[in-house]
């Protein structure tokens, strides 16, 4: 197992009781299970650890996103799955607003309950196929005129069916807030109030809980300027050499899979294993 030296020290201090997973490139590869994923989690949850599932997933709803994890062996219930719609939903109704949403249609279900009209506050995604220059310029339109602006991720790139790396929603998010001059809220890693809000769900301190992401940026480095306590990057998924070496702060710690960072996380945990 490849460990830093900043896990090595972590094993003297952190009494981990709880994690974070990330799905995609952590549990799932594209449509495939990665190796161990369902054994690891049923192993965290034996040892008394709670596990919630974060994502920044956008092109399924949290309903189609919890079928399919069940239809690979991984049982998760809807509630301890976090995606951002539901806070960006929780947010406008709170704030009266309406969505305008430019978001892939499988997720536009997780919008139903919320207003109808009124006025409105533009929501983006991952709208794979309907970014298109007509889709994007009606929300620069509305956000012109006033509209608040919601982003679900920011992410640079997602590992796509073919193994390569795809354009994710962060490149839109970018070209809309530079066109129109409204930045954006952030509803999925890195914000902090989404890190925190799965880490209030299992009752625990957010500096006794671990992330194990792919993603450098969002998972790692969101995670630990959150104040999560330790976050591991797996060499899965959308990982690339050198990507530990690219954030500030870093990694805790950097491993080959999901299997290796349970093996470092049971080490860590009130029970061990």
């Amino acid at each position: 197992m490849c460990v830093d030296r900043r896990a090595a020290l972590m094993q003297s201090y952190l009494m981990v009781k709880g994690v974070l997973l990330d799905v995609s490139g952590v549990l799932l590869d594209g449509d495939t299970v990665l190796p161990g994923a369902a054994e690891c989690i049923e192993r965290l949850e034996s040892a008394g650890l709670p596990v919630r599932f974060v994502t920044n997933t956008t092109r399924q709803s949290k309903r189609q996103l919890a079928q399919h994890l069940r239809s690979h062996g991984i049982e998760v219930e809807v509630n301890g799955l976090f995606a951002p719609a539901a806070a960006a939903c929780a947010w406008l109704k709170k704030n009266g607003y309406a969505p305008h949403l430019l978001v892939h249609p499988d997720l536009e279900e997780d919008f139903a309950e919320c207003l109808a009209s009124g006025p409105c506050a533009v929501v983006i995604g991952d709208a794979a196929q309907a970014f298109t220059y007509d889709s994007l310029n009606a929300a620069f339109r509305k956000l012109q005129r006033g509209a608040p602006f919601l982003a679900l991720a920011r992410n640079r790139t997602f590992k796509d069916r073919d193994g390569l790396l795809s354009l994710d929603a962060g490149a839109f998010v970018e070209a809309l807030e530079y066109a129109s001059g409204t930045k954006a809220i952030l509803f999925g890693k890195p914000s902090r109030d989404f890190f925190l809000a799965a880490v209030e769900s299992m009752g625990r301190h957010a500096d006794d809980v671990v992330m194990v992401g792919d993603d450098v940026e969002s998972d790692v480095a969101g995670a630990l300027q959150a104040g999560i306590g330790a976050a591991i990057l797996v060499r899965t998924g959308k990982y690339r050499a050198g990507d530990e070496s690219q954030v500030e702060p870093p990694p805790t710690a950097v491993v080959a899979s999901i299997e290796e960072a349970t093996r470092l996380i049971l080490g860590m945990s009130a029970d061990g294993d």
